[in-house]
């Protein structure tokens, strides 16, 4: 398919977007550079960038911190213009702009077990989605493998199955993968890429959900609704669930009980007690598990499981 030439002479277009201070920038920016899927997503020198699909519009974007102006500066390239408010919004979802980190993090604070993690890292965010379908798939294909593993299969997955891009970045040069498209394929074509055969039946199943409108991933949607659609296919369990409805629904209340992670965090093994105290940090319950695995320094995988 051509690369989109609308506009291809005009300036990109550069603007800012404000966020509520504090903001922990280089740990969401590590955040999401390990989870970066190849020809779509970058990290690089402090700025995150991708390539972008809307409607039939391509293009990219490329995302800065504007630390003195509590702002990020995006720049946009022109053929995404006609697009503006849908782009930024996706924006805002991605780096969690609208956050209230000082409401947050008092309440966290009042729980002894968080006060010190809290206090070392203020304004951690919660990690987004620009693109809810994509951090889903990410998030099935991360089901019992590491990041880096996750993040291979990805893009391989990617690279075949989404539309090239020309973008000035010689790392970008795919747009995410589409549910429609993906719903296609059969379980062989994605075996091929790395996956077991049960995961490969869990991403066609979640595909085809989203494709025939049976399960809708945005924000905004019946949070608690959604999770049990989802835990309905085949392969999703409550880690996963509540992961997608944490970044991909931006449900700022989720949390991962079973993870290793928090256990290893709290020093706790039932996953009864676990709620329990996790009851103390409604309806932040997802920041304060961004801040335990930030505390412990580990890096998040699936099914409960965290490689460090």
């Amino acid at each position: 398919m051509p690369p989109d030439h609308n506009n291809r002479h005009q300036a990109p277009a550069a603007l800012e977007l404000s966020y509520h201070p504090p903001m922990a920038w280089l740990s969401l920016l590590k955040f999401l550079a390990g989870r970066a899927i190849p020809g779509v997503e970058s990290v690089e020198a402090g700025r995150y960038s991708r390539a972008v699909a809307i409607g039939k519009s391509k293009g990219w974007i490329n995302v800065e911190h504007a630390e003195r102006e509590n702002a990020l500066r995006v720049e946009i390239s022109p053929s995404l213009a006609r697009h503006l408010t849908p782009l930024l919004g996706r924006i805002k979802n991605l780096f969690d702009l609208d956050a209230l980190p000082q409401l947050i993090e008092t309440r966290l604070c009042e729980d002894e077990r968080l006060r010190e993690t809290v206090k070392r890292q203020p304004g951690l965010r919660l990690p987004g989605a620009f693109d809810s379908f994509e951090m889903a798939m990410r998030a099935v294909i991360g089901q019992q493998i590491s990041v880096a593993a996750a993040r291979t299969i990805a893009g391989r997955i990617t690279e075949a199955f989404s539309d090239p891009v020309k973008t000035p970045n010689p790392n970008l040069n795919r747009v995410s993968v589409s549910a429609a498209r993906l719903a296609q394929a059969g379980v062989a074509d994605l075996t091929r890429f790395g996956l077991t055969g049960k995961r490969a039946e869990c991403l066609i199943a979640l595909a085809r959900a989203v494709a025939e409108d049976n399960l809708s991933l945005e924000p905004g949607v019946d949070v608690a609704a959604a999770i049990e659609r989802l835990k309905q296919l085949p392969g999703i369990g409550d880690w996963t669930a509540q992961y997608i409805a944490m970044r991909a629904m931006r449900w700022p209340d989720a949390f991962l009980h079973s993870d290793l992670g928090v256990r290893k965090a709290l020093n706790e093994t039932s996953s009864k007690r676990i709620l329990e105290i996790a009851e103390n940090w409604r309806p932040w319950r997802a920041y304060a598990l961004m801040h335990l695995w930030n505390g412990a320094g580990q890096t998040q995988t699936g099914k409960g499981e965290v490689k460090r």
